[in-house]
């Protein structure tokens, strides 16, 4: 990594990460050394050990040990104790938002946002506990009664990415425990601190111990004992494509089963009677938010040609007009990338696209170290590897299109099925869109696609199975036909 031209002017104090095992605060004793990196310094600012295979041992135990327990108490009293971590979470939103800041990147208002919007989660899917009814089937006779029933699956294990410390792991480990499971859940070993502050919320509120424990440091080596171990009766993954076919498969083969939010493209389709006074602000916030790192964000902008010219006019504008800089400096709109792996991705793509024979709209140059600038490319030859790669980073792709045919060909060219966005201001428009454009989500009008009681999951290789909602409740169960007789 580059030197970074950048420095951090608010003094926060960072703790080492430990690992969290049936209900004690434990140095991991793992090979592994997980080290909390700033990524608009790049100073180390903590440092701590991973998980020993004995370690992640004792917290499967711990979870298939405290589950019949947890899945026995009333879903009132689960709720009680959710509701009271997401009370905690609030009053804690400052400090864990500096903190995720700092091995994150990204900015404190989006960071603070982040702990805010998770605390909803976490309070929808405490009440969602209480709501998973089963039903009664009309019988075939007087003296039998049939029920459906949803029991929870049992221990669970959560692995998840660097991007959203915060809300990806409340999704898994709130809805599965809300179910009546245990959970062990792997954060990233780049940002473990933010999923600790979610465990110590959870066990002040009275969480028992054992019934969530948080491990991390060999990815490769912990996450396959997890999979092999036949106490995890259920996984939960939201990373890559790639890793989530392999966890996939394993998973298959000993029947365990899965729910995987992977990667995305997200189309942007702007029809020529779209409102782009209000469209661009709304997308160009979703689009640069987190640097750009998310699943969701809109990265393939199929503007008809008849407003093609005013709209990247309107994007670039925007794009250039926000202030990139270091997370807790007060102005910044957008920090850095994650790691220097995204930065060099992000170069890549720029300049493999230019050698294509597209255009530099606006950004491109790397802006020091981590540092991105927001950066929109037009006109850009399907032969460009960005044009089938996930940029993952600050980068929009503006192309032109004539007719509505071309427009969801171009959307639904890729394997990809998560997220998609539409603008225009004719109704047939839109529910023709939004029935011809295979994703698992679809904004009209809008640039928000996720809500705590919608689900929220992809379909082709954005992944299987949802978060949210009551089928993301139903995900951490399994269904039982009860037929009584008398």
């Amino acid at each position: 990594m580059s030197a970074l031209p950048r420095t951090t002017p608010v003094n926060v104090a960072v703790p080492s990460p430990r690992l969290f095992i049936a209900g004690a605060w434990v140095d991991g004793e793992g090979s592994a050394e997980v080290a909390i990196v700033d990524p608009a310094t790049g100073a180390t600012l903590a440092k701590g050990r991973g998980a020993s295979p004995a370690q992640v041992e004792a917290a499967v135990a711990a979870a298939a040990r405290t589950f019949p327990a947890w899945a026995a108490m009333p879903a009132y009293e689960r709720g009680q104790i959710l509701r009271s971590a997401a009370a905690k979470l609030r009053e804690r939103a400052d400090e864990i938002a500096r903190v995720m800041t700092l091995e994150q990147g990204k900015p404190f208002a989006e960071a603070k946002g982040e702990v805010l919007s998770s605390c909803e989660i976490i309070e929808w899917n405490a009440d969602e506990g209480r709501r998973l009814y089963g039903r009664l089937v009309p019988s075939r006779a007087s003296n039998i009664s049939v029920q459906v029933v949803h029991e929870p699956v049992g221990p669970v294990a959560a692995f998840t990415p660097w991007n959203f410390p915060m809300t990806t792991p409340v999704r898994k480990v709130t809805g599965s425990l809300a179910a009546g499971c245990t959970c062990v859940i792997k954060p990233a070993e780049e940002t473990p601190l933010t999923c600790l502050a979610l465990a110590k919320a959870l066990e002040d509120s009275g969480l028992p111990p054992g019934v969530l424990n948080v491990v991390y440091g060999d990815v490769n080596a912990i996450s396959q004992q997890l999979l092999d171990s036949p106490a995890i009766r259920k996984i939960s993954f939201t990373g890559s494509t790639r890793v989530g076919r392999m966890l996939a498969e394993q998973a298959a083969r000993a029947l365990k089963k899965a729910t995987l939010e992977l990667g995305g493209h997200a189309p942007v389709v702007v029809f020529e009677d779209a409102d782009l006074e209000n469209a661009v602000p709304a997308i160009v916030a979703l689009k640069y938010r987190n640097a750009g790192q998310i699943c969701i964000s809109p990265t393939r902008f199929i503007v008809h040609e008849k407003v093609f010219a005013p709209f990247l006019e309107r994007f670039n504008a925007y794009a250039k007009s926000l202030k990139v800089g270091p997370g807790l400096e007060e102005k910044t709109q957008m920090g850095p990338l994650a790691n220097g792996r995204r930065a060099a991705a992000i170069t890549s793509l720029v300049e493999d696209a230019v050698k294509a024979g597209a255009t530099v709209a606006s950004g491109s140059a790397p802006d020091g170290g981590n540092f991105r600038k927001p950066t929109v490319l037009s006109n850009i030859p399907m032969t460009a590897r960005v044009m089938t790669e996930e940029p993952f980073g600050p980068l929009a792709l503006v192309n032109a299109f004539k007719t509505f045919d071309e427009a969801m060909a171009e959307a639904n060219r890729l394997p990809y099925g998560l997220a998609s966005y539409v603008f225009t201001r004719d109704l047939a428009t839109a529910q023709r869109a939004t029935a011809a454009i295979e994703a698992g989500m679809v904004a009209v009008n809008s640039a928000r696609v996720a809500w705590p009681e919608a689900p929220f999951g992809g379909v082709k290789d954005s992944g299987s199975g949802s978060e949210g909602g009551s089928e993301g409740l139903e995900g951490y169960t399994v269904t039982k036909t009860v037929s009584l007789a008398w």
